[in-house]
């Protein structure tokens, strides 16, 4: 499959500069930031406007909680995250609120309000890192997450950081191009 690391077509700076960084600034995110993150999910449109998602952070110096969070990291996770200043868990209600059943789209919906979350830290400055790297019943014990509630992923979010502070292998990772496929490789205008 052909991939490429140039924009093709026009699209947003937002997703232009957005990138899934590794190398976080000590520097903390601000509480004003943290909201804005919030809000843009709050924002994301989600089946029947459910807004199934649900989210747990801590920031560097909420220490016991922020260290409950990286404890579920698994190992190859946990030598990059452990700089970065704000640590999500992102989760998904299982059920409709106001419909009896299962949501069946709530995994997608939290997909799209991590989406906006990401695109409102590049905004802000800030980039984010999401992570299906980690142990899930940990997380689950751990947190304290009710049956009610799938665990979607862990996010990182920080100010950008110096990628040489980084081990060898996983600096020349952070410093090499995005590339993505290219659209003939996945979009289609006509039947499988």
């Amino acid at each position: 499959m052909q991939k490429s690391n140039h924009v093709e077509h026009p699209i947003s700076d937002l997703i232009k500069n957005r990138k899934s960084t590794r190398a976080f600034s000590d520097r903390p995110v601000e509480a004003d930031k943290i909201n804005s993150l919030f809000e843009a999910t709050r924002w994301a449109p989600s089946s029947t406007n459910e807004q199934p998602w649900a989210y747990i952070y801590a920031t560097r110096d909420q220490d016991e909680l922020w260290n409950k969070l990286f404890a579920c990291l698994n190992e190859g996770n946990r030598i990059w995250a452990k700089d970065a200043p704000l640590l999500i868990l992102s989760l998904a209600r299982k059920h409709f609120s106001k419909f009896i059943g299962t949501n069946s789209y709530a995994m997608y919906d939290l997909g799209g309000a991590n989406s906006f979350l990401s695109l409102q830290a590049v905004e802000l400055g800030l980039q984010v890192r999401q992570m299906a790297g980690f142990h899930r019943q940990l997380a689950i014990e751990q947190l304290n997450i009710p049956d009610a509630y799938e665990v979607g992923v862990f996010i990182a979010v920080g100010y950008p950081g110096d990628p040489q502070a980084l081990p060898e292998k996983l600096k020349v990772r952070e410093n090499a191009p995005r590339e993505r496929f290219l659209q003939h490789e996945f979009v289609m205008n006509h039947t499988f």
